[in-house]
């Protein structure tokens, strides 16, 4: 049930792998470890609030879709920009900025994923510790799986050369599109409406 749980709330997070894997600037371990942080955060958050019986306004955590869009706006303007950095730029970033890839995309897994909290949390709330230790097991197996998947599509002999071309490209639109449609469902863009 786990594994069905974990597929069905997480079906778009391989399309925003994707579009880190295929992102010249994002390193494969920074990818890993912010997906891996940022779906940790999103479980503790769920137990913790199943724990608490704390119901989290699906409106309130839809306010996290302003992060892709904020992280795709900005890669939109590095991409056109005329003085884009060179590779070797890169390479010689501090550890300060390896940290801060991780970071972002752990941010984006959190801001994707955040409506699962309400669907997590109700279904947690009815479980055991041991089935929640054994949850989190398949939870973290799933996201290793996710990542692979993603980095497979990148790399695949046909697929992977265009992903990887115009990847770099859409990935900032399918960002800040992800981002618009978390606050469309959440029910977020109300709130901004009633602070107007």
């Amino acid at each position: 049930m786990a594994v069905v749980l974990f597929a069905s709330t997480n079906v778009d997070d391989i399309f925003v792998l994707v579009g880190f894997f295929a992102d010249p600037k994002l390193r494969t371990r920074d990818i890993v470890l912010g997906q891996f942080v940022g779906f940790g955060a999103l479980y503790c958050a769920s137990v913790a609030a199943s724990l608490l019986s704390l119901k989290i306004p699906h409106a309130y955590m839809g306010l996290l879709g302003v992060f892709p869009i904020l992280i795709g706006g900005k890669d939109l303007f590095n991409v056109y920009r005329k003085h884009s950095r060179t590779e070797s730029h890169l390479e010689h970033q501090t550890i300060a900025g390896e940290k801060g890839r991780a970071t972002t995309v752990a941010m984006v897994t959190m801001a994707n994923g955040g409506d699962n909290i309400a669907i997590y949390t109700p279904w947690f709330a009815i479980r055991s510790a041991w089935e929640m230790a054994a949850i989190a097991f398949v939870f973290v197996g799933m996201t290793a799986l996710w990542c692979f998947i993603a980095q497979v599509l990148v790399n695949h002999p046909r697929l992977g050369s265009p992903i990887r071309r115009y990847g770099q490209f859409l990935s900032p639109f399918v960002l800040i599109g992800l981002g618009v449609l978390i606050l469309y469902q959440a029910g977020s863009l109300e709130l901004f409406r009633h602070a107007l």
